[in-house]
């Protein structure tokens, strides 16, 4: 019995790093790095937060798709295009990234921090 909580931690564990470790073929970049990136209008820029978040506030440059729709719409984005994907706070464009890694792009950018650390 005491053999099985072992394995039962081990693989709680192995969750939790995994849904926190970056993903494979993903750059994470600052707000500040990414001031200097929204010159480039050659890169799509992704906002996945709720479409009542982006109204309230967003930066400029930004196109809404929120996550649980982006499966549905990659199919809007170019793979040949560097994508860079913001949130609130990083964690559901951390998730986007893997869905777009997933669906076969390979130039992802994650925005740490998200919109709240911009200023």
């Amino acid at each position: 019995m005491e053999y099985l909580n072992y394995i039962l931690f081990a693989l709680i564990i192995w969750f939790i790093v995994q849904r926190f470790m970056p993903t494979k073929g993903v750059k994470n970049i600052s707000t500040q790095e990414l001031k200097a990136e929204l010159k480039d209008k050659k890169k799509q820029f992704i906002d996945v937060r709720t479409q009542g978040e982006f109204n309230s506030y967003h930066i400029s440059g930004f196109n809404n798709i929120p996550l649980h729709q982006l499966s549905e719409n990659t199919d809007k984005l170019s793979k040949d295009k560097e994508v860079i994907v913001i949130c609130q706070s990083g964690m559901r464009s951390q998730k986007a990234s893997k869905i777009l890694v997933k669906a076969g792009f390979s130039n992802v950018i994650n925005v740490k921090g998200g919109v709240s650390a911009w200023s």
